[in-house]
């Protein structure tokens, strides 16, 4: 009995010694190597370049004050349309006090000078009235008395306009503001109670208001020196504005810096382009902008993904599938892609299969 226990135990280890070396042989073996294959296909290849930039206003208009003083009434705000001639603010004066103190001299230097042009004149008169001067020598005395008239009128003048801002005989008053264009006040940068500058050769002035016509905005962006070269005046563009997600707005390509300026270790170019807005659009100014850039395009082309390209010695081939898992190099001549997909010009047929890298 026992002798026969011994032959079982034997046996069992045995076999378990044969099986436990069958499994790590059978793990130790690699399993074959399946490659996946894709197939060229038919599609449309669009190649395109991407320009970041803004939306702003071809032109927009800086107003500003021709008097110095204190701003003491605002009549319109951002966001309002405006027509040209409109009045936008209402200039206090504060007048420079030697300038003011001068003009009245002058006036009153004037007004002596006409009393005394005045008294001459009548006494000339009357001697021409008894034939005792000349027509001629009567006519000097009362030029003189109307020069006279028109140095107090300018004198007047003069300290009115420091007073209040105008002459005594102008239609309008220089310390009203007011439109010089039809648009949008895109922004008041002042406040009442602000005191402003005057607008002179000396210095720009106070901004009393922004005003651009919104109807007519460019996209103003840049490019890298690497696809600058392949874009030209009146190519298309597509915006795509962040604010406003799943809306585009065409563009027409009208300007391309012919200077580029380094940035960050890059040469970029600006560029600008008139963007066609339809009945009822409105952007804001400011707002960022992606422009897709149309460098080529063709329709219905025989395409790969551009990942299973092999680039060597020059060449460019493909692994093409002659036989169950086998594989061969074949050269391909490619056209344009997109980044992604790659057009096949000669090389490849739609029956093919090709390895997938």
């Amino acid at each position: 009995m026992k002798k026969l226990l011994s032959i079982g135990t034997l046996i069992l280890l045995l076999g378990l010694f044969i099986g436990t070396t069958w499994f790590l042989y059978q793990k130790s073996q690699e399993a074959p190597v399946v490659y996946e294959t894709d197939a060229p296909f038919r599609t449309d290849i669009v190649n395109k370049t991407v320009a970041i930039g803004t939306i702003v206003p071809r032109r927009e208009i800086n107003i500003k004050s021709q008097v110095s003083g204190v701003v003491d009434e605002l009549y319109l705000d951002g966001g309002e349309r405006i027509e040209e001639g409109e009045l936008i603010a209402l200039i206090k004066l504060i007048p420079d006090m030697e300038h003011l103190n001068q003009a009245r001299s002058q006036l009153e230097s004037a007004r002596i000078n006409l009393r005394n042009a005045q008294r001459e004149l009548e006494r000339q008169q009357s001697l021409f009235e008894r034939n005792l001067i000349s027509e001629s020598s009567y006519h000097q005395f009362l030029l003189e008395y109307e020069l006279r008239q028109e140095a107090v009128a300018s004198a007047e003048n003069n300290v009115s306009l420091i007073t209040e801002g105008a002459t005594t005989s102008a239609d309008q008053t220089s310390n009203r503001v007011r439109a010089t264009s039809d648009g949008m006040v895109l922004d008041v940068p002042v406040k009442e109670g602000v005191f402003v500058i005057e607008s002179n050769t000396f210095n720009e002035g106070t901004t009393i208001a922004i005003i651009a016509d919104m109807t007519d905005l460019i996209f103003e962006g840049k490019v890298d020196e690497s696809e600058v070269g392949k874009l030209r005046e009146g190519m298309e563009l597509v915006l795509n504005i962040g604010a406003l997600e799943g809306e585009t707005f065409p563009a027409t390509l009208e300007y391309i810096s012919p200077k580029g300026l380094e940035e960050n270790g890059t040469i970029n170019f600006e560029i600008r382009a008139a963007i066609a807005l339809e009945e009822g659009d409105f952007l804001r100014a400011g707002y960022s902008a992606n422009a897709d850039i149309i460098l080529d395009e063709k329709q219905d082309v025989l395409a790969i993904n551009e990942g299973n390209l092999l680039f060597e010695e020059g060449g460019t081939f493909v692994e093409v599938e002659v036989g169950e898992q086998q594989f061969e190099k074949q050269p391909v001549e490619t056209g344009i892609s997109d980044g992604i997909n790659i057009e096949i010009v000669e090389g490849l047929g739609l029956d093919d299969k090709i390895k997938r890298q």
